[in-house]
């Protein structure tokens, strides 16, 4: 089975054609960053306003709350209800896709908010003392101080997206998961075995891309890696 599983990924006639592994990995990671981009344009400004102000801090837990609805069903009920008013083949690409950002919008969310929520109210006053209005405390100290958890929340809603897109080739989306249900479908375990792996490895990796965008896209300070290099500096001396 192992053997069969490599042959069938290293085989070039699986990496080739409409149904191919490059062609369904390619629609794959389409429609997983379009998911993430809508979901944060809409959960980022969100958790921000929530997080400086203070307010409306229900929106967060309904949005979390959110996550107990079964994805499977809602994406067949949208399906079922949006999919006939659209004659295109988006009948099946747009439910999925509102799924999928329904199912992305709380770990982004909550990230955001978390992250201004948790700023040392000291550094607000301080910032406030040098006479920053509003907007430039949330952008020049809030946002930055915010970094760490805001990625994270955006990291957790990626994986989330990539596994559970495979689910939306029931409905007939493409991407990795058509290798599941078309090979449970017609008894080709080789293939679905292999497309499960495909997602995994493709999971690994995004987490891995995003993971070195986090490492530096976050101050050293709010890492605690300064004041390591200190004390090692510190200790030879």
């Amino acid at each position: 089975m192992i053997q069969s599983i490599i042959e069938w990924l290293l085989s070039p006639e699986s990496w080739t054609g409409s149904s191919g592994i490059a062609t369904r990995l390619w629609e794959h990671l389409l429609y997983s960053a379009i998911v993430v981009v809508l979901a944060c344009v809409i959960a980022i400004p969100l958790g921000l306003y929530i997080g400086h102000a203070g307010r409306a801090n229900w929106a967060v837990t309904l949005a979390n709350s959110a996550r107990a609805v079964p994805t499977l069903g809602l994406l067949f009920a949208m399906t079922l209800v949006v999919g006939p008013m659209i004659s295109s083949e988006l009948a099946f690409v747009i439910p999925s896709i509102a799924v999928l950002v329904l199912l992305a919008i709380p770990p982004v969310l909550s990230g955001a908010y978390a992250g201004v929520a948790s700023v040392d109210p000291a550094a607000r006053d301080a910032a406030r003392g040098v006479g920053m209005r509003p907007l430039q405390v949330l952008t020049r100290v809030e946002v930055p101080c915010a970094l760490p958890l805001l990625l994270s929340g955006i990291r957790a809603a990626t994986l989330q997206v990539i596994a559970t897109a495979t689910i939306a080739a029931y409905v007939g989306l493409g991407g990795l998961g058509r290798f599941l249900i078309d090979g449970l479908a017609s008894g080709d375990y080789v293939r679905t075995a292999g497309g499960a792996l495909l997602v995994a490895a493709l999971a690994l990796t995004v987490d891995g891309v995003l993971a070195l965008v986090e490492r530096y896209a976050v101050s050293p300070g709010l890492t605690g890696k300064d004041v390591g290099d200190t004390a090692v500096v510190a200790s030879t001396t």
